[in-house]
């Protein structure tokens, strides 16, 4: 029976989540929930000096922002924890022992300094300094020590790290789901630390310990992870344990030019590169897509389709829709561009498809700070004639305005309309509203237009006027709907004080 789906995101809390990081988070858990599988979040706080306070949090707190929670991780003990890397810290140096005593890696008592001065040569003479097979042998390691003098040397309380020890002259064929089959030279390959003696694991070790021990199927990361790979599979070999099966994503790349995107692309741009509202220790804030008013729905969908497709021309998916269709196959090789516009063009279109309830509350926020009382039934009849038009929640006052007060301008393109004979329609239009009892929006409209009819008036010697007086400007939905909205009264108002300003 083949084993059941276990998938992570590992991020380290050393500051807040990249939406590169969130990518990975999602395509983690549409590979899990499509596969019936476990989704768990590992919290990888192994480099102690990078460690931000809150960052945890916040990783979780955005996961649940954009409904993709994880099942398994802090706080929700799954029998493979604890799931934070420094409350392990006892298990790594077992594992570092077992590699010593198996000869695939070894004590090395170099200080930084004498390693700076090894690298210092080797520039001078037009090298670069690897620390592997060609050099190993003749540094300060244990491979030219006695177990004793070794011995001695630790218990004395001199600083050691314990490396690899990678194999010489071999090819490795190794298989990436998405890349397909990939070749490395061993020999081209460093001896990689593994163990400080600080007690503390690298990233190296304890990632492939932990992803073993939690059962790991798939492991699903950035491509910036590709040149770990080697390693990654010649320390499972060296365990002796079946290796996982690896999948790189490829890099999120920035609007315009080369390269990964960055904060600063963010900044420059003016789109927010976090899930989430972020305090910078400095006392500067980063933005947030929550705070700038994007939907989570948005965000899972834009994100999704970035170097993933469903091989159709379908650009809306629910999560649901996502986790059946979702296939690592279809992930493509090649980097995929951040377009900020087709990020607000998913925005837009999720943002027209919200409960009018929920936006009215968004709106009356809004309306409550400009002093205007109107009943939340209003609110909602409002919010829907216009959200369509509105990409973000911060829009809906502009939309909106003048169905809340008359308009205390006109745009002046828009006052061209108003023609010498104009005042003249106006006035025989209010008479025709005034006699008009049934004000629904169909009514009026079917009225209005029987009577420009039976005159012969052209429809844009009315209607433009019309809005102009009740709108301020050549904007807005229907605009018999607006006049239902806002009552006979206030129509007749409207167009009273127009005719006097213009």
């Amino acid at each position: 029976m083949p084993k059941q789906v276990r998938v992570r995101f590992a991020p380290s809390p050393t500051g807040p989540l990249h939406i590169g990081g969130v990518r990975t988070a999602l395509f983690n858990y549409l590979f899990a929930k499509k596969h019936g599988g476990v989704f768990y979040l590992r919290i990888e706080d192994t480099d102690q000096n990078r460690f931000v306070p809150g960052a945890e949090e916040y990783i979780i707190e955005a996961l649940n922002w954009l409904g993709i929670p994880f099942d398994e991780g802090i706080g929700k003990e799954g029998g493979f924890g604890p799931y934070r890397q420094s409350e392990r810290k006892a298990i790594y140096s077992a594992y570092a022992d077992e590699l010593i005593n198996s000869g695939w890696a070894y004590y090395a008592f170099d200080t930084p300094e004498a390693l700076d001065e090894l690298r210092k040569q080797d520039e001078a003479e037009g090298k670069t300094f690897i620390y592997n097979h060609t050099n190993r042998e003749k540094l300060d390691t244990s491979l030219v020590l006695s177990k004793e003098e070794v011995q001695k040397r630790i218990d004395a309380g001199e600083h050691y790290v314990i490396r690899f020890k990678t194999p010489v002259g071999e090819t490795l064929h190794l298989k990436d789901i998405i890349r397909g089959d990939i070749k490395f030279e061993t020999n081209l390959l460093d001896d990689k630390v593994l163990f400080k003696s600080d007690g503390m694991p690298t990233y190296h070790l304890a990632n492939i310990v932990d992803d073993h021990l939690m059962e790991t199927t798939h492991v699903i990361r950035g491509e910036e992870w590709l040149p770990s790979l080697p390693l990654h599979e010649l320390l499972y070999k060296a365990f002796g344990w079946e290796a996982p099966q690896f999948a790189h994503l490829p890099l999120i790349l920035k609007p315009v030019g080369n390269g990964k995107l960055s904060k600063r692309d963010g900044d420059k741009l003016g789109f927010p590169v976090f899930p989430l509202e972020w305090k910078n220790p400095d006392g500067t804030t980063s933005s947030g897509y929550r705070e700038n008013g994007f939907l989570p729905e948005a965000v899972i969908n834009f994100l999704a389709l970035l170097g993933w497709n469903s091989g159709t021309d379908q650009e809306l998916f629910t999560l649901d829709e996502l986790v059946q269709l979702f296939d690592l196959e279809r992930v493509h090789k090649a980097g995929a561009k951040f377009d900020p516009e087709k990020n607000k063009w998913f925005n837009h279109q999720y943002f027209g498809r919200q409960n009018n309830e929920v936006l009215a509350k968004e709106l009356s926020h809004v309306l409550l700070e400009k002093g205007i009382n109107k009943p939340v039934e209003y609110i909602t009849e409002v919010v829907g004639l216009v959200k369509e038009r509105a990409t973000f929640a911060s829009e809906l006052w502009d939309l909106s305005d003048y169905f809340f007060q008359a308009p205390a301008s006109y745009d002046e393109k828009a006052v061209k309309n108003w023609k010498p004979e104009t005042a003249e329609l106006m006035e025989q239009l209010i008479t025709v509203l005034n006699n008009t009892l049934d004000f629904s929006s169909a009514n009026v409209e079917t009225t209005v237009k029987a009577w420009m009819e039976e005159n012969s008036i052209g429809m844009g010697k009315v209607m433009q006027p019309l809005r102009l007086s009740l709108v301020g400007a050549m904007k807005g939905p229907h605009l018999f709907d607006i006049i239902a909205l806002i009552g006979k009264e206030e129509t007749i108002a409207r167009i009273r004080k127009a005719m006097e300003t213009l």
